[in-house]
């Protein structure tokens, strides 16, 4: 970022600021809702009694000497914030982690009858079993006769809209996503985002998944369209490696999502076979790399991960946390220029968000003034915003 002054990194240490929140009211919501989903035995409650006091009133604790990704954590970071509190240090880093130590207090992580167990999936499957997504799926038939690039159009604003699902945000922000966006987009560079993928496209996508459930299934049915209508020879898709984020996307939500899509109706079903198909012969691929839930930055990506993005023709980044890593979890004035910051990317990025922390860039003055005049700050948080914006690199159309 060599023209941007670098802003302030976000704590979670105002009282009354969103970050706080999260860490005050949100962690201890999700820590009574997962003991509540599960039959879990008294050393499980125990651990989530510990870990609801450590994280409203105590500090970070280090991870347990026998953790299999303990050196990795400590890599990350761990060791410098070890004997802070939770609100301390970056917000990022502080919620990233509490969902590791959840994991540790219920038994996912370690070898027992619960390893592997995922503590969120009542929430996911609840969501992607209700009637609501059938609902969205079924409209998926009025688009059948519409020309490509119309059907193109909905199915992006399906994914992007689709972020309003996110479990973890509705745990403290019930029913904001019902209300009307005004303006529904803070910011729209879908026009270059196609000119990246032209109808006669050969080129690779690689879509950074976010949330599970009725998110997930919009940005399948994306990625489907764009290899069924030839604008993509193969997709890679990035998911979580573990739980993560209450409503993240891991590779078991995937399997989820596909069955549900392959077991509905109409043009919902056909999606389904394709995107089967596609996994079947190696067009679709599905990834969970380790630094998918590290509490830093893309601009610290690992040189593997920069490789694969390097070779894509775009890379989609979904959400709101991704967003946050990928411009920086930091205090940016929200007119500081999108591609300024994300320019240490390598290659074309897209982000499709919508608007559910306080980080913002690229927004023009304008925008800004409008949104503050009408919402105070609200509009920040609130998933009533939504943006696409994109940093074309020079040589983006390799494949």
């Amino acid at each position: 970022m060599p023209d941007t002054p670098a802003a302030p990194v976000i704590l979670g240490n105002e009282p009354g600021s969103f970050p706080h929140s999260v860490l005050a009211e949100r962690h201890p919501a999700i820590i009574r809702q997962v003991r509540e989903a599960f039959p879990y035995g008294p050393g499980q409650h125990r651990a989530l009694d510990e870990l609801l006091k450590s994280c409203t009133e105590g500090v970070i604790e280090p991870l347990p000497e026998n953790a299999d990704d303990r050196d990795r954590w400590r890599a990350w970071g761990l060791d410098d914030q070890v004997g802070h509190s939770w609100f301390d240090v970056p917000w990022l880093w502080s919620e990233s982690y509490f969902y590791r130590r959840l994991l540790d207090a219920v038994g996912s992580c370690g070898p027992g009858a619960w390893q592997g167990i995922d503590p969120f999936r009542p929430f996911k499957r609840a969501e992607l079993d209700a009637p609501e997504t059938d609902e969205e799926l079924a409209a998926l038939d009025t688009l059948q006769d519409r020309p490509e690039p119309e059907r193109a159009r909905a199915l992006l604003h399906g994914s992007l809209w689709g972020n309003r699902a996110d479990l973890g945000f509705r745990l403290s922000a019930g029913g904001a996503e019902a209300a009307e966006p005004a303006p529904a987009l803070v910011a729209d560079d879908s026009e270059t985002l196609w000119s990246l993928l032209p109808p006669s496209g050969a080129g690779a996508l690689f879509l950074v998944a976010d949330n599970a459930g009725r998110e997930l299934v919009p940005d399948l049915l994306l990625i489907a369209h764009l290899l069924t209508e030839g604008r993509i020879e193969r997709a890679v898709l990035h998911v979580k490696p573990y739980p993560y984020y209450v409503s993240d996307a891991t590779t078991a939500d995937v399997v989820d999502a596909l069955q549900r899509l392959a077991a509905a109706p109409g043009a919902a079903a056909g999606y389904g076979r394709a995107l089967w198909a596609a996994m079947a012969d190696g067009r679709l691929t599905v990834r969970a790399h380790p630094f998918s839930c590290a509490p830093l930055p893309y601009a610290d990506l690992p040189d593997d991960l920069r490789d694969e993005f390097a070779s894509a023709t775009l890379t989609l980044v979904k959400g709101d946390l991704n967003y946050r890593r990928l411009v920086g979890d930091r205090r940016w004035p929200p007119t500081t220029p999108f591609q300024e910051v994300t320019a240490y990317f390598p290659g074309s990025v897209a982000a499709l968000r919508t608007l559910k922390s306080d980080v913002i860039t690229g927004l023009t003055a304008a925008t800004e003034a409008a949104l503050v005049e009408a919402e105070a700050q609200r509009w920040r948080t609130g998933g009533t915003h939504a943006l696409i914006q994109v940093k074309a690199s020079n040589d983006g159309q390799r494949q």
